[in-house]
């Protein structure tokens, strides 16, 4: 039996693709960065061209450096930037615009007026999200309403839409399919029946016809279809997992059991705690989504979102020039004992949960005469932990359950400095992996499953190690007095940018 799988990462960032083996190793990777595009103050966009172009040559690279043969691959899985939205030609697969990309908040007014026209509750109970920006559902109604002829396209069934796990299997087999865990970020996805709803499409004036048929995550989407140069020994496997990558990851931490908690520190910070198989609804502005369904169960998590994490590093580096590397953040912030009473809120594109604000924006507050790029390098690592901390509170406020440890994962994961900050706000234990490509791996445990590389959840859960454990040891009455500190610079941010 093959016992090898590639799981296909497309991040905000770059796209990866890595090989692991039945022990959850790494065997082989590759990973390529693309452009990111600002066309205005708050937009963000991608060329759908460019996530093709740079996945296809990750999975082909990873492949190639393995050394293995096409027999040796049991099936391919699928994790991706979620809320990120992409429509296109049905029949040329050519895309009208750019694709619109989760962080961007073009959407405000539109969102502004669903508040204003009372769809708070309806939004909420329907689908367990918010209204704001951050979702696919105006983003789609953005690109119908101000793309030439894309609505009348749309109304003759011509268009789809996808998020990016859509996209990538669109290109790679022909089938137009998602999985639950991705609709469940679009707005237009009922979490309690689990298919899309009508009313929300109706709300938002979008065709029914344009939306992908929605797939159990665990099972074949389809098989690589043959002619796609470079990937000529994949043709014929299956992509048989797909799992939007805040999912993956909680999968890939093997949080398997209700009250278990994960942190990813990707570009964003996304906190999920598995709930089990009733969506509660949150009374504190968190998320309900689908986290997976597998043999026929479906489990849902609770999730606070983060914006601006690991890209506030990137910030310090490529357009501040501050630093040269993101490790060097984490050597300039150890040599300073504390931020210096500096705060740094990265709301380069809003805010996230609890707050919920698109007009908020980035600020650095208790600059003195004596502030030097150390401190403002531990401020950013210290804002993300602020971050993270809100979202643990709420969190357990909302599931009235009680997280015993926080395990993480991401790029920011590895620092040290960061993590023990984040104990210490916490007041309990980060638990570290020694694989942290957790999302990676749960978008492999995925098509694993399906494929019979691993036989049950029981079979994922035993693969997880530990790599270190991060205690506590700030005093409860510190953390405290930094948390009211950081409270006071958010209200600064808040509210800041014109419509």
């Amino acid at each position: 039996m093959e016992g090898y799988v590639i799981a296909l990462d497309q991040g905000t960032t770059s796209s990866r693709a890595i090989i692991f083996d039945r022990a959850g190793d790494i065997v082989s990777q590759a990973q390529y960065p693309f452009e990111q595009h600002y066309p205005k103050p708050g937009w963000v966009e991608h060329d759908p061209m460019d996530i093709i172009r740079t996945q296809f040559h990750a999975l082909g690279a990873a492949f190639e450096r393995s050394g293995l043969a096409g027999a040796d691959i049991a099936g391919i899985g699928i994790t991706n930037q979620r809320e990120t939205a992409l429509v296109w030609d049905g029949r040329t697969g050519e895309p009208v615009c750019n694709a619109i990309v989760w962080q961007c908040r073009r959407t405000a007014p539109m969102i502004k007026q669903m508040v204003a026209d009372g769809m708070t509750d309806q939004i909420r109970r329907t689908t367990g999200l918010v209204p704001d920006p951050y979702f696919s559902g105006t983003k789609i109604r953005w690109i119908l309403d101000n793309v030439p002829g894309a609505r009348e396209k749309a109304e003759q069934g011509k268009l789809l839409f996808g998020t990016v796990d859509t996209w990538l299997i669109w290109n790679l087999t022909g089938r137009h399919v998602t999985d639950p865990s991705n609709a469940s970020r679009t707005m237009l996805f009922d979490i309690n029946r689990l298919c899309w709803d009508e009313d929300m499409c109706r709300a938002l004036d979008i065709p029914m016809s344009m939306l992908p048929e929605v797939l159990p995550n665990s099972g074949e989407f389809g098989r690589i279809r043959r002619g796609i140069p470079g990937l000529e020994q994949l043709e014929g496997i299956p992509i048989c997992g797909a799992a939007g990558d805040q999912q993956a990851a909680l999968l890939g931490q093997g949080c398997l059991l209700p009250g278990q908690a994960k942190n990813t520190y990707g570009t964003g910070c996304f906190t999920l705690m598995n709930v089990g198989g009733n969506p509660p609804r949150s009374e504190n502005g968190l998320l309900t989504s689908v986290g997976w369904q597998v043999n026929g169960k479906t489990c849902y998590a609770v999730e606070g979102s983060v914006f601006n994490a690991g890209s506030s590093i990137q910030w310090l580096r490529d357009e501040m020039g501050l630093i040269s590397t993101a490790h060097e953040c984490d050597v300039l912030a150890e040599t300073v004992a504390d931020a210096g009473g500096l705060y740094m809120v990265s709301a380069f594109t809003g805010l996230g949960a609890p707050w919920w604000d698109p007009y908020a924006r980035g600020a650095v507050l208790g600059v003195t005469r004596g502030t030097t790029r150390a401190h403002l390098c531990r401020a950013v690592l210290e804002g993300i932990a602020y971050q993270v901390a809100d979202l643990l509170e709420l969190m357990e406020a909302d599931t009235g359950r009680k997280m015993d440890v926080l395990r993480v994962d991401g790029g920011a994961s590895v620092s040290d400095l960061l993590m023990q900050f984040q104990a210490d706000l916490l007041q309990r234990p980060i638990d570290r992996p020694e694989t942290v490509e957790t999302t990676a791996l749960g978008a492999a445990f995925l098509a694993g499953l399906s494929a019979g590389v691993w036989t049950d959840m029981e079979d994922v859960r035993a693969l997880r190690r530990t790599q270190r454990r991060f205690e506590p040891v700030m005093r409860p009455k510190t953390a405290t007095r930094l948390m009211d500190g950081w409270h006071k610079a958010v209200e600064r941010a808040r509210d800041w940018a014109a419509e």
